[in-house]
């Protein structure tokens, strides 16, 4: 099949103070998040001057897929539109538009399948179409990702070089904690957002050969009496203090590709702190980032997409994702949760 270029599609984040509240309110635009909790977030990142690395990273990755497909092919020119913040969908839809593509395989920044991390991002690359008009782009989007060969093996790499840095004295007892973006309970029992994460840990903690490990999500943001996915990273950190589980942890934020801002201030900075205060040693993994099994990770997918009689790799019991989803599949409950 073919095609004219490649779309990188990220959530997108604000790159100076002045940026935080537009962006935080286009995020929050529509969806019953209390204007407490968004000046909350904000906060967050005015700790880091207002911005968020996720940006930058994303121009990192697009460099490195850029210099992977010149070398080996399929040598596509690469655009890059975000959901929330410049570059918006709808201008690099435009510019693909007037440089005459027709025709663009999207690479989303988000490995797992639920509503906010794969449909929501399908809906608004549709809603961006219809803005542009009737000469914009064709889109199809690459599979989830989350148990590619190449995907796990760099994450297991991450992982074990965590766990290399744990202080001596104290690498006997060793947990390594997953973590993953908390969302709202009805949009986990519409998805296999929590049997994937549990299919990559079980994966990641066979090739370390490692027992001791726990799955726990962060960065809940919904109105306090609305149920998420639980245990919160907090919490848990005190259970394994409280309980003795660990000397020490290794935090691993296998619901990220980069260590953006949940993971430099939930894990960097809170995790962090109350590790320091419950005197319980804590080293964090590295997400995968531009690591080069997983930058060639994306060029396998474009490749499988654009030759279907190619194998579609994937590890442990669930099986490579199809191309196409379900209509019914990952269903909005009510409305979508924000980060």
């Amino acid at each position: 099949m073919n095609y004219d270029a490649i779309l990188v599609v990220s959530f997108g984040g604000p790159e100076s103070k002045e940026e935080v509240i537009p962006f935080l309110e286009n995020v929050l635009r529509g969806r019953n998040i209390p204007r407490e909790r968004m000046l909350t977030v904000a906060e967050h990142y005015y700790h880091f001057e207002g911005r968020s690395p996720i940006n930058q990273q994303t121009r990192e990755l697009i460099a490195a897929l850029e210099v992977e497909l010149e070398r080996n092919g399929p040598r596509l020119p690469i655009y890059w539109g975000n959901r929330n913040w410049r570059p918006l969908l709808p201008e690099t839809l435009r510019k693909m538009e007037q440089d005459g593509i027709r025709r663009a395989l999207c690479f989303v920044t988000s490995a797992y399948s639920s509503y906010s991390g794969c449909r929501q991002y399908r809906e608004d690359i549709a809603r961006a179409r219809s803005e542009v008009g009737p000469g914009a782009p064709e889109v199809e989007k690459l599979r989830p990702f989350f148990n590619h060969p190449a995907y796990i093996e760099a994450t297991v790499e991450r992982v074990r070089d965590a766990l290399q840095a744990v202080p001596a004295d104290t690498q006997g007892n060793v947990q390594i904690v997953y973590t993953a973006h908390s969302i709202p309970l009805p949009m986990a029992n519409t998805s296999d957002y929590v049997r994937q994460l549990e299919e990559v840990r079980r994966l990641i903690s066979g090739a370390l050969g490692h027992k001791n490990d726990a799955l726990v999500y962060q960065s809940r943001s919904g109105a306090p009496g609305q149920p998420w996915l639980e245990p919160d990273i907090l919490d848990y950190l005190r259970q394994v203090k409280a309980g003795n589980l660990a000397s020490a942890v290794v935090l691993a934020p296998i619901g990220f590709i980069s260590d953006h801002m949940e993971v430099l201030y939930d894990l960097d900075v809170e995790a962090r702190q109350l590790c320091d205060s419950l005197a319980l040693p804590m080293t964090r993994a590295k997400t995968v980032g531009v690591h080069p099994k997983f930058v060639g990770m994306i060029r396998e997918l474009i490749l499988e997409r654009m030759n279907p009689g190619l194998e579609r790799r994937a590890l442990g019991l669930l099986g490579p994702r199809g191309d196409v989803c379900a209509e019914d599949c990952c269903p909005a409950p009510g409305r979508p949760h924000a980060t």
